[in-house]
């Protein structure tokens, strides 16, 4: 057997029993951290012995055997007082080693029942006296048997972070002192309920994953399935343990069909029956009758439970009872009053007897501090309102969803509700305004007009509706039949002057606001693109207002702006802001909204094709040395230089995101590691002080409240929010105009461009640049080394 092949069986010898492994030398040594050593001293003997010996043939066995003799070996040099240690290690010392059956007897007669262990080792990882987050990051570690890297990547943190709350969570247990035993009487209860909530947020974190690209993470539900499942066979009269195990079997049932090919999110009426896994739901259903037979008054685990029963039921969506599940709501609010149940509750409300109901009850929750940053709030919200005909209203909702959320997939998809629904709104508008055009030409409004704008003012009422969780009833998408009944429904009339009242009418309605975002919403657009779109669109609206006309929108208006804001910038960024523009204007144009001149007046720029002359190194030390520099920009100047990134990346670093021992930071969206020397080393930790989230580098004061970034982007501790790149790049201009000979300031760019050629000066080949700075190509570093040709190869 190979080193590899033993490293694989391990790997998965470990994950089936660690769990009992662990909880047995818990039971010996009385210490949570000093078992979890043991226990891996146990598995480096397995992977120095195997690849040699080969399996044995009862590999779980085998490691027990040897951790237990690892304990016995601490008992014997630590001599420990308690004296049923003392009798353990006396005879074990007195007894004749026949091998690991002897030590298995003895010791298995001391420790019970190796199930009761698992049982008590799950209670003292979930104890209260830790935090939520070191309670499922020791749960998963001691129970799951995942490494620290594997927890990381599922939760999206660093693998330090994890590391850290780990040993934390170990020494804070042997602190309190906290007894190796499941509790008895209340105190029971109150800890059950610990676990309980423990093995559901790891459900919940794979089912709907807060953050990152994908909307589910299938390995979490997986291994929350796997703990809940044994749970329930070590407590079989617990109805609330039966309960979360059969809440997550039926909701694990519809993971294949809860996302499309792509990744977007699949909502519950649009799902694909079919697909369900029935082996779960028939599992589900088990479980609940088990809970239900144990005779305990009925807890929230169990009334979700019977919430996705009613939902797995139905052969197809028109069967849900969404009166049953608005019942069970009621009930669920009795025993779990959080705004979150509520929340859920308008949602069945909604489904049940119509979308005003439901809006009722949202409108009572907008208050409430617990969901201030929740963006299922207004996800839900936009939702009903869109469901009204109320499109202009749910825009705004859908927009600010999409701030709250860190989930790509489902920010996706609420922009493109937003989207529609200023589609929809624009409609609207265009059809009152066509209303009251043929009306002041006719004196009254036809019969054919009033029937137009009655169904352009109910298209919502008709709407399907959502499923019965926030979550999915947010991705809900519109229907293709009704977008395209909307655009019949205006035919406008013309007029003698060549142009017809209707387009004049549309160009009266349409404002700067609602055409960006219909522009940045078109299918086909990359990432990138959007994102170069909306810096442009968006100094536009904060210039002119997003509820200018277009039709009042000149060539001249958008010269003024593009002056203020670009006048000094470099030809490449000019060039770029002009190029968005053209592009919007070309697009405006075809739908009759604005001319395709509005960017005539905008000549292009220059832009110098030679590599760009790196600054001094004797400059840029002065620069560092400078005692009136402040600490923030002083750490981003060197962050960028040493790691040679761009500057885009090491602002978007969150604090959160670093490996300080390591001297690196992850950038998420890039799946790249930025990496720095002693300067920045130093730095950072005075910058960060005693963060533990949010944005590394802060704006210079608190945001107002009509310019609010998204979460994400605000700092728990201060209020402050992210610092932007053009203001880093105003002051590192600012703090070098005294540098460079044309007087200008140099840029955050030249700063790293610079960085690059100065290592390529002292011998750093493409490769290693690349690594470096992040660079996808060799052919765009060739400015910075000398690639040798054929001719200067010596023979």
């Amino acid at each position: 057997m190979t080193s590899l092949d033993a490293h694989a069986v391990v790997d998965a010898v470990w994950k089936m029993e660690s769990a009992r492994i662990v909880a047995g030398l818990v039971r010996m040594v009385g210490d949570v951290g000093l078992a979890e050593e043991l226990a891996q001293d146990a598995v480096l003997a397995a992977l120095e012995q195997w690849p040699e010996a080969g399996v044995p043939d009862n590999p779980g066995a085998w490691l027990m055997t040897i951790a237990k003799r690892r304990a016995v070996d601490h008992l014997r040099r630590e001599e420990r007082r308690d004296r049923g240690q003392e009798r353990l290690a006396h005879d074990l010392v007195t007894s004749v080693d026949d091998g690991a059956r002897d030590v298995d007897d003895v010791l298995g007669a001391l420790d019970g029942e190796v199930g009761d262990d698992v049982l008590r080792l799950m209670f003292v990882s979930c104890h209260p006296v830790l935090s939520t987050e070191a309670r499922v990051a020791l749960t998963l570690r001691l129970i799951g048997g995942l490494r620290t890297d594997e927890i990381a990547r599922a939760f999206l943190v660093s693998e330090s972070a994890v590391a850290q709350r780990i040993v934390r969570a170990k020494r804070a247990l042997a602190d309190a002192h906290v007894p190796f035993e499941v509790p008895s009487g209340p105190e029971r209860a109150a800890r059950l309920s610990s676990v309980l909530e423990v093995i559901y947020l790891v459900f919940n974190e794979g089912y709907s994953a807060t953050a990152g690209d994908d909307l589910m993470r299938p390995s979490l539900c997986l291994e929350a399935l796997r703990l809940g499942r044994v749970l329930a066979e070590l407590t079989p009269d617990e109805a609330e343990v039966h309960g979360l195990v059969a809440l997550m079997e039926l909701q694990q049932s519809r993971s294949a069909a809860r996302t499309g090919p792509s990744g977007e999110p699949v909502p519950l009426h649009e799902q694909s029956r079919g697909r369900w896994d029935p082996l779960l739901i028939r599992r589900g259903f088990a479980a609940l009758l088990r809970a239900r037979e144990a005779g305990a008054p009925l807890g929230p685990y169990v009334l979700q439970a019977a919430i996705a029963a009613c939902h797995a039921r139905a052969a197809t969506p028109e069967e849900t009872d969404w009166p049953q599940i608005a019942a069970l709501y009621e009930a669920l609010v009795r025993v779990l009053p959080t705004p979150v149940v509520q929340l859920n509750r308008a949602v069945a409300l909604a489904m049940a007897y119509g979308p005003r109901a439901g809006l009722t009850l949202v409108e009572t929750l907008t208050g409430e501090p617990a969901l201030k940053g929740y963006h299922l709030l207004p996800a839900v919200r936009g939702d009903l309102l869109a469901r009204l005909g109320r499109h202009g209203e749910a825009r705004a909702e859908f927009d600010r969803a999409a701030s709250l959320t860190r989930n790509a997939a489902e920010r996706a998809v609420l922009l493109r509700r937003a989207a529609t629904c200023a589609e929809e709104a624009g409609r609207a508008n265009t059809a009152k305004a066509v209303k009251a055009v043929n009306a002041g030409r006719t004196g009254q409004a036809g019969p054919a007009e009033t029937v137009n704008a009655a169904k352009a003012g109910k298209s919502g009422d008709t709407a399907e509706a959502g499923e019965g969780g926030p979550a999915e009833t947010a991705g809900q998408p519109p229907r293709a039949a009704g977008r395209a009944d909307s655009a019949k429904r205006v035919t406008p009339a013309a007029t003698p002057g060549g142009r017809t009242g209707g387009r004049r009418a549309a160009d009266a309605g349409v404002t700067l606001g609602a055409a960006m975002r219909l522009f940045l919403a078109r299918p086909g657009l990359s990432a990138d693109t959007v994102r170069s779109y909306n810096q442009t669109l968006s100094r536009l609206c904060r210039h002119l207002g997003e509820d200018i006309p277009l039709r009042d929108m000149t060539s001249h208006l958008a010269a003024e702006v593009f002056a203020a804001a670009w006048g000094t910038a470099a030809g490449a960024t000019w060039n770029r802001h002009r190029a968005a523009l053209r592009s919007f204007a070309s697009w405006a144009a075809e739908h009759g909204w604005a001319a395709a001149s509005l960017a005539a007046p905008l000549d292009r720029r220059p832009e110098p094709r030679a590599r760009t002359r790196p600054i001094d190194r004797s400059l840029l030390r002065g620069l560092w040395e400078r005692p009136e520099t402040p600490l923030r920009e002083r750490t981003l100047w060197l962050l960028l230089y040493e790691s040679a990134a761009p500057a885009e990346w090491a602002l978007s670093l969150d604090v959160e995101d670093l490996d300080l021992p390591g001297m690196r930071g992850e950038v998420r969206t890039r799946g790249h590691w930025l990496r720095w020397q002693s300067g920045t080393a130093a730095l950072l930790p005075l910058l960060v002080g005693d963060r533990r989230r949010g944005p590394l580098f802060l704006a210079d004061r608190r945001p107002g409240p009509g310019r609010m970034p998204a979460v994400a982007d605000l700092c728990p501790h201060t209020g402050r929010g992210r610092l932007s790149y053009e203001r880093a790049e105003y002051l590192f201009k600012r703090a070098t105009r005294d540098l460079d000979p044309e007087g200008g300031g140099y840029t955050l760019h030249r700063l790293r461009h610079s960085r690059l050629a100065h290592l390529g000066e002292d011998g750093w080949s493409a490769p290693m640049l690349m690594s470096l700075s992040g660079h996808a190509s060799a052919r765009s570093l060739h400015g910075f080394v000398r690639v040798p040709r054929p001719a200067d190869t010596v023979a």
